[in-house]
């Protein structure tokens, strides 16, 4: 079992299957202290710059799951792998989408903490090979006395990495945040920064419309994803406010804004 010096500190990534241009826009949306950088072929990461995790009183697995499920709702066509570790457990959350999220988690010394099922069903949400890659996770369930949580968090971004997932050097689960941010920037990494609502729209207008699904963005499909993501908006937003979770704040008042500007967009396009 592998020894560590003192509790390990909390961090996380987020690993998204989309090129960083797809990925800057709604990321820009969540309003955090972020960097953004390619990792493979057809995927970003986003490296978290600070830590509300420390600050807002919120364990990092939950700060992250608003996060992640704000991107892949807001995005709608790619996945977000969110990646968490802290003292204690590890694991990761998988958002696609208006689907339910997907997790598993491992405590600290590695033990499995998860259920099987929920491994199975994030191969199929990421397309991976139903025999070869659905074996290569199997064993991440199992028990493994040389495997802590940053190891099993390593082990599935090697089965990653068969999909075109290729973190840049450094930039390892289980490290700490401070450690993360330095290497990301040593990297090149962009930081995204908040601009203000007309810019941060202007750019995810210009990133859809020159993408394939520019079509959602006016007629009766785009008033229809309008509509549903305003209303599964509000009451998200109303529950994190009641649970003071800032997380899922974010993640409901991203659904309302984007809602909103969908259907205004529509609107003022039509006439």
């Amino acid at each position: 079992m592998n020894a560590t010096s003192g509790p390990r500190p909390a961090g996380a990534l987020l690993l998204c299957r989309a090129e960083p241009a797809a990925v800057r826009p709604p990321a820009q949306l969540l309003r955090e202290q972020l960097l953004l950088a390619p990792a493979g072929t057809e995927w970003s990461v986003i490296v978290p710059e600070g830590k509300p995790w420390l600050h807002g009183g919120e364990p990092v697995d939950r700060v992250v799951t608003g996060w992640a499920t704000a991107l892949a709702v807001s995005a709608a066509t790619w996945p977000v792998l969110a990646l968490w570790w802290d003292a204690d457990r590890a694991g990761f959350i998988l958002a696609a989408g208006f689907r339910r999220t997907v997790g598993y988690t491992w405590l600290a010394d590695g033990t499995p903490a998860g259920e099987d099922e929920a491994m199975r069903t994030f191969a199929a949400r990421l397309a991976l090979d139903p025999v070869l890659d659905t074996q290569a996770l199997e064993p991440l369930t199992r028990s493994d006395e040389d495997a802590d949580a940053p190891a099993r968090l390593i082990g599935l971004t090697a089965v990653l990495a068969r999909v075109g997932l290729d973190l840049p050097t450094g930039l390892t689960p289980g490290e700490s945040a401070d450690r993360l941010r330095s290497v990301a920037q040593a990297h090149g990494a962009e930081q995204l920064e908040w601009s203000g609502w007309r810019d941060a729209v202007r750019a995810e207008l210009d990133a859809v419309e020159g993408g394939r699904f520019g079509p959602y963005l006016r007629g009766p499909r785009a008033r229809l994803l309008g509509a549903v993501q305003f209303g599964a908006g509000v009451p998200l937003l109303a529950w994190g406010i009641g649970r003071r979770s800032g997380g899922w704040t974010a993640a409901g008042a991203l659904l309302v804004a984007h809602g909103a500007l969908g259907l205004a967009y529509d609107r003022l396009r039509g006439q």
